[in-house]
Protein backbone atom coordinates (compact mmCIF):
# COMPACT_ATOMS: atom_id res chain seq x y z
CA UNK A 1 0.00 0.00 0.00
CA UNK A 2 1.30 3.46 -0.91
CA UNK A 3 1.71 5.97 1.89
CA UNK A 4 -0.98 8.60 2.10
CA UNK A 5 -0.27 12.00 0.49
CA UNK A 6 0.68 14.43 3.25
CA UNK A 7 0.66 17.50 1.04
CA UNK A 8 4.34 18.19 1.64
CA UNK A 9 4.93 19.05 -2.05
CA UNK A 10 2.83 22.21 -1.84
CA UNK A 11 4.10 23.61 1.44
CA UNK A 12 6.31 26.68 1.71
CA UNK A 13 10.06 26.14 1.48
CA UNK A 14 10.24 27.69 4.95
CA UNK A 15 8.01 24.98 6.48
CA UNK A 16 9.82 22.64 8.91
CA UNK A 17 10.92 19.34 7.44
CA UNK A 18 9.24 16.28 8.95
CA UNK A 19 11.70 14.05 10.81
CA UNK A 20 11.07 10.32 10.33
CA UNK A 21 10.34 8.49 13.61
CA UNK A 22 10.98 4.87 14.39
CA UNK A 23 7.95 2.62 14.51
CA UNK A 24 6.91 1.76 18.06
CA UNK A 25 8.27 -1.51 19.33
CA UNK A 26 5.85 -4.40 19.04
CA UNK A 27 4.20 -5.42 22.30
CA UNK A 28 4.86 -9.14 22.70
CA UNK A 29 3.13 -9.54 26.03
CA UNK A 30 0.59 -12.34 26.29
CA UNK A 31 -2.93 -11.62 25.02
CA UNK A 32 -6.16 -13.59 24.76
CA UNK A 33 -6.26 -15.75 21.64
CA UNK A 34 -2.58 -16.66 21.77
CA UNK A 35 -1.46 -20.19 22.61
CA UNK A 36 1.13 -18.91 25.10
CA UNK A 37 -1.57 -16.94 26.93
CA UNK A 38 -3.68 -20.08 27.33
CA UNK A 39 -0.64 -22.05 28.53
CA UNK A 40 0.25 -19.39 31.06
CA UNK A 41 -3.30 -19.33 32.39
CA UNK A 42 -3.44 -23.13 32.69
CA UNK A 43 0.01 -23.29 34.27
CA UNK A 44 -0.78 -20.66 36.90
CA UNK A 45 -4.14 -22.33 37.49
CA UNK A 46 -2.32 -25.63 38.20
CA UNK A 47 0.21 -23.87 40.42
CA UNK A 48 -2.63 -22.29 42.37
CA UNK A 49 -4.18 -25.73 42.79
CA UNK A 50 -0.89 -27.20 44.10
CA UNK A 51 -0.29 -24.31 46.49
CA UNK A 52 -3.73 -24.25 48.02
CA UNK A 53 -4.15 -28.02 48.19
CA UNK A 54 -1.10 -27.98 50.47
CA UNK A 55 -1.72 -24.73 52.30
CA UNK A 56 -5.17 -25.74 53.53
CA UNK A 57 -4.73 -29.51 53.63
CA UNK A 58 -5.44 -29.67 57.38
CA UNK A 59 -8.42 -27.28 57.45
CA UNK A 60 -10.86 -29.98 56.34
CA UNK A 61 -9.37 -32.31 58.95
CA UNK A 62 -9.76 -30.12 62.04
CA UNK A 63 -12.70 -32.01 63.62
CA UNK A 64 -10.95 -35.35 62.93
CA UNK A 65 -7.70 -34.04 64.43
CA UNK A 66 -9.57 -32.80 67.50
CA UNK A 67 -11.19 -36.20 68.02
CA UNK A 68 -8.04 -38.26 67.37
CA UNK A 69 -5.54 -36.10 69.30
CA UNK A 70 -7.97 -34.75 71.93
CA UNK A 71 -7.59 -31.09 70.85
CA UNK A 72 -9.78 -28.03 71.24
CA UNK A 73 -10.77 -26.19 68.04
CA UNK A 74 -8.21 -23.49 68.90
CA UNK A 75 -5.38 -26.03 69.27
CA UNK A 76 -6.29 -27.91 66.10
CA UNK A 77 -6.59 -24.64 64.14
CA UNK A 78 -2.85 -24.04 64.63
CA UNK A 79 -2.17 -26.76 62.03
CA UNK A 80 -3.81 -24.40 59.52
CA UNK A 81 -2.62 -21.08 60.99
CA UNK A 82 1.04 -22.20 61.23
CA UNK A 83 1.18 -22.77 57.47
CA UNK A 84 -0.27 -19.38 56.58
CA UNK A 85 1.96 -17.68 59.16
CA UNK A 86 5.05 -19.39 57.72
CA UNK A 87 3.98 -18.37 54.23
CA UNK A 88 3.59 -14.74 55.34
CA UNK A 89 7.11 -14.74 56.81
CA UNK A 90 8.62 -16.22 53.65
CA UNK A 91 7.00 -13.92 51.11
CA UNK A 92 9.44 -11.00 51.09
CA UNK A 93 12.60 -13.17 50.94
CA UNK A 94 10.99 -15.23 48.17
CA UNK A 95 10.10 -12.11 46.18
CA UNK A 96 13.70 -10.84 46.45
CA UNK A 97 15.07 -14.21 45.31
CA UNK A 98 12.67 -14.19 42.36
CA UNK A 99 14.02 -10.79 41.31
CA UNK A 100 17.47 -12.35 41.11
CA UNK A 101 16.85 -15.87 39.80
CA UNK A 102 13.59 -15.57 37.87
CA UNK A 103 9.88 -16.07 38.43
CA UNK A 104 9.47 -19.54 36.94
CA UNK A 105 12.53 -20.98 38.75
CA UNK A 106 11.30 -19.79 42.13
CA UNK A 107 7.72 -20.95 41.52
CA UNK A 108 8.95 -24.42 40.53
CA UNK A 109 11.32 -24.77 43.50
CA UNK A 110 8.61 -23.56 45.86
CA UNK A 111 5.96 -26.07 44.84
CA UNK A 112 8.42 -28.97 44.72
CA UNK A 113 9.83 -28.25 48.19
CA UNK A 114 6.37 -27.86 49.70
CA UNK A 115 5.22 -31.12 48.10
CA UNK A 116 8.26 -32.93 49.51
CA UNK A 117 7.43 -31.67 53.00
CA UNK A 118 3.83 -32.78 52.48
CA UNK A 119 5.06 -36.37 52.24
CA UNK A 120 6.44 -36.09 55.80
CA UNK A 121 3.23 -34.73 57.36
CA UNK A 122 1.42 -38.10 57.69
CA UNK A 123 4.36 -39.37 59.78
CA UNK A 124 4.12 -36.61 62.42
CA UNK A 125 3.88 -38.26 65.86
CA UNK A 126 2.18 -35.38 67.70
CA UNK A 127 0.66 -31.91 67.39
CA UNK A 128 3.94 -30.05 68.01
CA UNK A 129 5.73 -31.85 65.18
CA UNK A 130 2.76 -31.42 62.86
CA UNK A 131 2.56 -27.67 63.53
CA UNK A 132 6.33 -27.27 63.03
CA UNK A 133 6.24 -29.12 59.70
CA UNK A 134 3.25 -27.05 58.59
CA UNK A 135 5.14 -23.83 59.38
CA UNK A 136 8.11 -25.01 57.29
CA UNK A 137 5.73 -25.98 54.50
CA UNK A 138 4.24 -22.49 54.57
CA UNK A 139 7.71 -20.95 54.18
CA UNK A 140 8.40 -23.26 51.23
CA UNK A 141 5.09 -22.35 49.59
CA UNK A 142 5.86 -18.63 49.75
CA UNK A 143 7.71 -18.63 46.45
CA UNK A 144 4.63 -19.13 44.31
CA UNK A 145 2.18 -16.49 45.60
CA UNK A 146 5.02 -13.98 46.02
CA UNK A 147 5.99 -14.42 42.38
CA UNK A 148 2.88 -15.41 40.44
CA UNK A 149 1.26 -11.97 40.44
CA UNK A 150 4.55 -10.32 39.43
CA UNK A 151 4.89 -12.85 36.59
CA UNK A 152 1.40 -12.02 35.34
CA UNK A 153 1.95 -8.26 35.55
CA UNK A 154 5.22 -8.56 33.57
CA UNK A 155 4.14 -11.11 30.97
CA UNK A 156 0.44 -10.38 30.35
CA UNK A 157 -0.85 -7.38 28.41
CA UNK A 158 -2.52 -4.84 30.75
CA UNK A 159 -5.84 -5.23 28.96
CA UNK A 160 -5.92 -8.94 29.86
CA UNK A 161 -4.42 -8.68 33.34
CA UNK A 162 -7.68 -8.59 35.30
CA UNK A 163 -9.01 -11.73 33.63
CA UNK A 164 -5.66 -13.55 33.99
CA UNK A 165 -5.49 -12.58 37.67
CA UNK A 166 -9.06 -13.74 38.14
CA UNK A 167 -8.25 -17.15 36.63
CA UNK A 168 -5.19 -17.48 38.87
CA UNK A 169 -7.32 -16.73 41.93
CA UNK A 170 -9.89 -19.21 40.57
CA UNK A 171 -7.13 -21.85 40.57
CA UNK A 172 -6.50 -20.95 44.18
CA UNK A 173 -10.17 -21.57 44.96
CA UNK A 174 -10.18 -24.93 43.12
CA UNK A 175 -7.05 -25.97 44.99
CA UNK A 176 -8.49 -24.87 48.30
CA UNK A 177 -11.69 -26.74 47.61
CA UNK A 178 -10.01 -29.84 46.18
CA UNK A 179 -7.51 -30.09 49.00
CA UNK A 180 -10.16 -29.79 51.69
CA UNK A 181 -12.53 -32.23 49.99
CA UNK A 182 -9.86 -34.82 49.23
CA UNK A 183 -8.29 -34.74 52.67
CA UNK A 184 -11.68 -34.56 54.43
CA UNK A 185 -13.25 -37.47 52.57
CA UNK A 186 -10.12 -39.60 52.86
CA UNK A 187 -9.77 -38.81 56.56
CA UNK A 188 -13.41 -39.71 57.22
CA UNK A 189 -12.76 -43.15 55.72
CA UNK A 190 -9.13 -43.88 56.62
CA UNK A 191 -7.95 -41.29 59.17
CA UNK A 192 -6.20 -37.91 59.01
CA UNK A 193 -2.79 -39.33 58.08
CA UNK A 194 -4.14 -40.81 54.85
CA UNK A 195 -6.00 -37.55 54.22
CA UNK A 196 -2.70 -35.65 54.26
CA UNK A 197 -1.06 -38.26 52.02
CA UNK A 198 -3.81 -37.87 49.42
CA UNK A 199 -3.31 -34.08 49.41
CA UNK A 200 0.42 -34.54 48.83
CA UNK A 201 -0.20 -36.77 45.80
CA UNK A 202 -2.61 -34.27 44.20
CA UNK A 203 -0.18 -31.39 44.76
CA UNK A 204 2.67 -33.29 43.10
CA UNK A 205 0.51 -33.92 40.04
CA UNK A 206 -0.50 -30.23 39.77
CA UNK A 207 3.16 -29.18 40.16
CA UNK A 208 4.12 -31.38 37.20
CA UNK A 209 1.37 -29.81 35.06
CA UNK A 210 2.59 -26.33 35.98
CA UNK A 211 6.19 -27.08 35.07
CA UNK A 212 5.26 -28.59 31.70
CA UNK A 213 3.03 -25.69 30.63
CA UNK A 214 4.49 -22.45 32.01
CA UNK A 215 5.92 -20.24 29.20
CA UNK A 216 9.40 -18.84 29.72
CA UNK A 217 9.46 -15.30 31.06
CA UNK A 218 10.28 -12.90 28.20
CA UNK A 219 10.00 -9.60 30.05
CA UNK A 220 11.88 -10.44 33.25
CA UNK A 221 15.11 -8.57 33.95
CA UNK A 222 17.21 -10.06 36.78
CA UNK A 223 18.39 -7.72 39.49
CA UNK A 224 20.83 -8.48 42.33
CA UNK A 225 19.50 -8.93 45.85
CA UNK A 226 20.13 -5.65 47.67
CA UNK A 227 18.84 -5.62 51.23
CA UNK A 228 18.98 -1.84 51.54
CA UNK A 229 17.19 -1.35 48.24
CA UNK A 230 14.60 -3.92 49.31
CA UNK A 231 14.02 -2.03 52.57
CA UNK A 232 13.60 1.23 50.65
CA UNK A 233 11.14 -0.39 48.25
CA UNK A 234 9.12 -1.91 51.07
CA UNK A 235 9.10 1.38 52.96
CA UNK A 236 7.91 3.21 49.87
CA UNK A 237 5.04 0.77 49.38
CA UNK A 238 4.00 1.00 53.03
CA UNK A 239 3.96 4.81 52.80
CA UNK A 240 1.73 4.70 49.72
CA UNK A 241 -1.78 5.37 51.10
CA UNK A 242 -3.59 3.44 48.38
CA UNK A 243 -1.37 0.36 48.76
CA UNK A 244 -1.70 0.52 52.55
CA UNK A 245 -5.50 0.48 52.24
CA UNK A 246 -5.39 -2.45 49.84
CA UNK A 247 -3.17 -4.36 52.28
CA UNK A 248 -5.62 -3.66 55.11
CA UNK A 249 -8.51 -4.91 52.96
CA UNK A 250 -6.67 -8.12 52.10
CA UNK A 251 -6.06 -8.77 55.82
CA UNK A 252 -9.68 -8.09 56.79
CA UNK A 253 -11.26 -10.19 54.03
CA UNK A 254 -8.98 -13.11 54.87
CA UNK A 255 -9.70 -12.78 58.60
CA UNK A 256 -13.35 -13.52 57.79
CA UNK A 257 -12.40 -16.50 55.69
CA UNK A 258 -10.11 -17.96 58.34
CA UNK A 259 -12.68 -17.53 61.09
CA UNK A 260 -15.45 -19.15 59.07
CA UNK A 261 -13.64 -22.07 57.44
CA UNK A 262 -11.65 -23.04 60.54
CA UNK A 263 -14.92 -23.55 62.43
CA UNK A 264 -17.65 -24.47 59.95
CA UNK A 265 -16.78 -28.18 60.14
CA UNK A 266 -17.23 -28.19 63.91
CA UNK A 267 -20.57 -26.43 63.55
CA UNK A 268 -21.94 -28.88 61.01
CA UNK A 269 -21.05 -32.04 62.96
CA UNK A 270 -22.39 -30.53 66.23
CA UNK A 271 -25.84 -29.45 67.39
CA UNK A 272 -28.31 -28.74 65.87
CA UNK A 273 -27.21 -30.28 62.55
CA UNK A 274 -25.22 -33.41 63.59
CA UNK A 275 -24.00 -34.13 60.05
CA UNK A 276 -21.60 -37.06 59.45
CA UNK A 277 -17.95 -36.03 59.08
CA UNK A 278 -17.85 -37.05 55.42
CA UNK A 279 -20.89 -34.87 54.67
CA UNK A 280 -19.47 -31.96 56.68
CA UNK A 281 -16.22 -32.21 54.69
CA UNK A 282 -18.25 -31.85 51.48
CA UNK A 283 -19.17 -28.29 52.46
CA UNK A 284 -15.96 -27.12 50.79
CA UNK A 285 -17.61 -27.65 47.40
CA UNK A 286 -18.88 -24.12 48.05
CA UNK A 287 -15.45 -23.03 46.78
CA UNK A 288 -16.86 -23.38 43.28
CA UNK A 289 -18.75 -20.16 44.00
CA UNK A 290 -15.39 -18.49 44.58
CA UNK A 291 -14.15 -19.71 41.20
CA UNK A 292 -16.99 -17.91 39.45
CA UNK A 293 -16.85 -14.69 41.47
CA UNK A 294 -13.06 -14.44 41.11
CA UNK A 295 -13.30 -14.62 37.34
CA UNK A 296 -16.19 -12.10 37.36
CA UNK A 297 -14.45 -9.61 39.66
CA UNK A 298 -12.74 -7.88 36.74
CA UNK A 299 -16.08 -7.25 35.01
CA UNK A 300 -17.57 -5.99 38.27
CA UNK A 301 -14.70 -3.54 38.70
CA UNK A 302 -15.06 -2.33 35.11
CA UNK A 303 -18.75 -1.61 35.67
CA UNK A 304 -18.74 -0.19 39.21
CA UNK A 305 -15.14 0.89 39.71
CA UNK A 306 -12.76 -0.60 42.26
CA UNK A 307 -14.46 0.91 45.31
CA UNK A 308 -17.90 -0.02 44.00
CA UNK A 309 -16.79 -3.64 43.62
CA UNK A 310 -15.39 -3.58 47.14
CA UNK A 311 -18.65 -2.23 48.59
CA UNK A 312 -20.56 -5.04 46.89
CA UNK A 313 -18.06 -7.64 48.15
CA UNK A 314 -18.24 -6.35 51.73
CA UNK A 315 -22.04 -6.23 51.66
CA UNK A 316 -22.38 -9.76 50.28
CA UNK A 317 -19.94 -11.16 52.85
CA UNK A 318 -21.66 -9.42 55.77
CA UNK A 319 -25.09 -10.57 54.58
CA UNK A 320 -23.81 -14.15 54.47
CA UNK A 321 -22.47 -13.90 58.02
CA UNK A 322 -25.80 -12.61 59.32
CA UNK A 323 -27.78 -15.25 57.44
CA UNK A 324 -25.53 -18.03 58.76
CA UNK A 325 -26.61 -17.23 62.34
CA UNK A 326 -29.99 -18.86 61.73
CA UNK A 327 -30.43 -22.33 63.26
CA UNK A 328 -31.45 -23.68 59.88
CA UNK A 329 -29.26 -25.81 57.63
CA UNK A 330 -30.45 -24.16 54.35
CA UNK A 331 -29.79 -20.69 55.84
CA UNK A 332 -26.39 -21.77 57.12
CA UNK A 333 -25.43 -23.14 53.70
CA UNK A 334 -26.72 -20.12 51.80
CA UNK A 335 -24.86 -17.88 54.22
CA UNK A 336 -21.65 -19.77 53.51
CA UNK A 337 -22.22 -19.36 49.75
CA UNK A 338 -22.56 -15.58 50.17
CA UNK A 339 -19.51 -15.36 52.44
CA UNK A 340 -17.42 -17.27 49.90
CA UNK A 341 -18.66 -15.21 46.94
CA UNK A 342 -18.03 -11.92 48.70
CA UNK A 343 -14.60 -12.93 49.91
CA UNK A 344 -13.29 -14.06 46.53
CA UNK A 345 -14.67 -11.01 44.73
CA UNK A 346 -13.09 -8.69 47.29
CA UNK A 347 -9.75 -10.49 47.21
CA UNK A 348 -9.57 -10.55 43.39
CA UNK A 349 -10.43 -6.83 43.25
CA UNK A 350 -7.87 -5.77 45.85
CA UNK A 351 -5.05 -8.02 44.61
CA UNK A 352 -5.36 -6.91 40.98
CA UNK A 353 -5.38 -3.26 42.12
CA UNK A 354 -2.03 -3.79 43.87
CA UNK A 355 -0.41 -4.88 40.61
CA UNK A 356 -1.75 -1.81 38.78
CA UNK A 357 -0.87 0.66 41.55
CA UNK A 358 2.78 -0.33 42.06
CA UNK A 359 4.87 1.16 39.25
CA UNK A 360 8.10 -0.40 40.54
CA UNK A 361 8.99 -3.19 42.93
CA UNK A 362 5.86 -5.08 41.89
CA UNK A 363 7.02 -8.37 43.40
CA UNK A 364 7.51 -6.66 46.76
CA UNK A 365 4.16 -4.86 46.46
CA UNK A 366 2.44 -8.18 45.82
CA UNK A 367 4.39 -9.82 48.64
CA UNK A 368 3.28 -7.14 51.12
CA UNK A 369 -0.34 -7.63 50.10
CA UNK A 370 -0.04 -11.37 50.61
CA UNK A 371 1.75 -10.95 53.94
CA UNK A 372 -1.23 -8.94 55.18
CA UNK A 373 -3.61 -11.43 53.57
CA UNK A 374 -2.11 -14.51 55.24
CA UNK A 375 -1.58 -12.78 58.55
CA UNK A 376 -5.30 -12.08 58.36
CA UNK A 377 -5.93 -15.78 57.85
CA UNK A 378 -3.81 -16.76 60.85
CA UNK A 379 -5.33 -14.06 63.04
CA UNK A 380 -8.92 -14.64 61.96
CA UNK A 381 -8.58 -18.42 62.06
CA UNK A 382 -7.18 -18.42 65.58
CA UNK A 383 -9.59 -15.80 66.95
CA UNK A 384 -12.53 -17.46 65.22
CA UNK A 385 -11.66 -20.91 66.60
CA UNK A 386 -11.23 -19.54 70.13
CA UNK A 387 -14.50 -17.59 69.86
CA UNK A 388 -16.28 -20.70 68.57
CA UNK A 389 -14.91 -22.76 71.47
CA UNK A 390 -16.18 -20.11 73.91
CA UNK A 391 -19.59 -19.16 72.49
CA UNK A 392 -20.28 -21.33 69.44
CA UNK A 393 -21.00 -20.13 65.92
CA UNK A 394 -22.15 -16.61 66.95
CA UNK A 395 -18.63 -15.99 68.26
CA UNK A 396 -16.98 -16.93 64.97
CA UNK A 397 -19.54 -14.89 63.00
CA UNK A 398 -18.89 -11.87 65.25
CA UNK A 399 -15.18 -12.04 64.41
CA UNK A 400 -16.12 -11.95 60.71
CA UNK A 401 -18.63 -9.11 61.07
CA UNK A 402 -16.07 -7.03 62.96
CA UNK A 403 -13.58 -7.49 60.12
CA UNK A 404 -16.16 -6.47 57.50
CA UNK A 405 -17.12 -3.38 59.50
CA UNK A 406 -13.47 -2.33 59.49
CA UNK A 407 -13.21 -3.08 55.74
CA UNK A 408 -16.23 -0.86 55.07
CA UNK A 409 -14.59 1.93 57.11
CA UNK A 410 -11.38 1.65 55.06
CA UNK A 411 -13.32 1.81 51.78
CA UNK A 412 -15.46 4.74 52.95
CA UNK A 413 -12.30 6.63 53.90
CA UNK A 414 -10.87 5.95 50.43
CA UNK A 415 -14.08 7.28 48.87
CA UNK A 416 -13.91 10.42 51.01
CA UNK A 417 -10.28 11.00 50.01
CA UNK A 418 -11.09 10.58 46.32
CA UNK A 419 -13.96 13.10 46.55
CA UNK A 420 -11.75 15.56 48.42
CA UNK A 421 -9.07 15.26 45.74
CA UNK A 422 -11.61 15.93 42.97
CA UNK A 423 -13.01 18.96 44.80
CA UNK A 424 -9.55 20.43 45.28
CA UNK A 425 -8.49 19.92 41.64
CA UNK A 426 -10.40 22.93 40.20
CA UNK A 427 -8.94 25.24 42.83
CA UNK A 428 -5.42 24.03 42.03
CA UNK A 429 -5.96 24.62 38.29
CA UNK A 430 -7.35 28.11 39.02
Amino acid sequence: MQPADTGASVTSPDAPTAVPTAAPAADHRLRPGRRAFRRANLALFAAGVATFVLLYSTQGLLPVLSADLDLTPGQASWTASAATLGLALGLLPASAISDRYGRTAVMTASTLAASALALALPLAPDLTTLVALRALQGVALAGLPATAMAYLVEEVHPGALASAMGLYVAGNSIGGMGGRLLSGWTAAALGWRWGLAASAALALLATLVFRLLIPAARHFTPTPVDVRALARTVGGHLRNPLLARLYALGLLFMAVFGAVYNTVGYRLIGAPFHLPESVAASIFVVYLVGTGTSAAAGRLSSRLGRRGALYVSIGVTAAGLLLSLAESLPCALLGLVLITAGFFAGHATASSAVGRTATEGRAQASALYLIAYYLGNSLGGTLGADAFHATGWPGAATVGLTAMTLAAAVTLYATHQAHATRRSAPAVRA
